[in-house]
């Protein structure tokens, strides 16, 4: 994995290279007033646009609701754990509730520039069984409705499928990669990180440095199935930058030039009314501090 882009400039001086996918730490249907929000796409075979996406100073992201957020709640920002502005979490660590104002550039249809969006906490951040940051604006999902016109992209609650048609759309980099689900990975080892039951791409998503974070979307639905995180580089084995996998009985594949994402379905039954992040509740399996 590499750590997190710096700015503009230095992604250029490595625009070849790939990430946990991002590069060292930097120091969206139509939502209404009603009780639920929904996504742009969700419900129809729609094309995937940038629309619900955000760039951060050194990765991807996007703008996300769960099946039962409102259009009042707090909105929220998907990306990866490796992506933390305080750095890559060590393995075993998990990161909640932590004051933040980082600030995300909101995306249209084609890429282009809204405004920006600010952080009021990060919510959620671990590279522990999966690589996620959860951050929690300071505004909500209708107000950013009314005055940008983009909708949050819905994130499922039920586990993708192999041969499903996907898009891994990077804000950071305007560029939507199209490919398939190739399989899962029982385990993703990196380094010193172990992901549980990671989606595997085909190798048409040769995802790049900058990309980590980008939300993983099913052609069909619209919606978020996973979160882009790694690919292997180099077909080295188990290394940085070159993930493994390992199956039940310990056996480990390599496979040069596949990308991965960790699933992004265990999510939701960890938030609560008001999207209120509970790691208690029934069905939430994310790794607690």
């Amino acid at each position: 994995m590499k750590k997190p882009l710096i700015g503009t400039a230095a992604a250029l001086l490595f625009a070849g290279a790939t990430a946990l996918a991002g590069a060292p730490a930097a120091t969206a249907s139509t939502a209404t007033t009603s009780t639920n929000v929904t996504s742009p796409q969700a419900g129809k075979a729609a094309a995937v646009t940038f629309a619900g996406t955000v760039a951060l100073s050194n990765c991807s992201g996007s703008l996300v609701r769960f099946p039962a957020s409102t259009a009042n709640d707090p909105a929220l920002v998907l990306s990866n754990g490796h992506c933390l502005e305080s750095g890559m979490p060590g393995p075993g660590q998990v990161v909640t509730n932590q004051a933040s104002s980082r600030s995300f550039t909101l995306l249209n249809a084609s890429g282009g520039s809204l405004g920006t969006v600010k952080a009021s906490k990060m919510v959620y951040g671990t590279m522990t069984d999966t690589d996620v940051s959860i951050y929690q604006l300071n505004t909500t999902y209708a107000a950013i409705q009314s005055r940008y016109g983009i909708a949050p992209l819905t994130v499922a609650a039920t586990h993708p499928v192999q041969g499903t048609s996907i898009k891994v759309v990077s804000g950071y980099w305007k560029k939507i990669y199209s490919c398939s689900a190739d399989g899962f990975a029982y385990r993703l080892k990196e380094a010193d990180w172990t992901f549980k039951d990671s989606l595997r791409y085909t190798s048409t998503c040769n995802v790049i440095g900058g990309t980590s974070g980008s939300p993983v979307v099913d052609a069909n639905s619209g919606q978020v199935v996973a979160v882009n995180n790694t690919i292997n580089e180099d077909g080295q084995r188990c290394t940085l930058n070159n993930p493994c996998e390992v199956d039940q009985n310990g056996g480990v594949t390599v496979r040069k030039g596949i990308g991965y994402a960790q699933e992004t379905y265990i999510i939701p039954a960890c938030f609560g009314a008001g999207n209120k992040l509970d790691l208690t509740r029934a069905g939430c399996t994310l790794p607690r501090p």
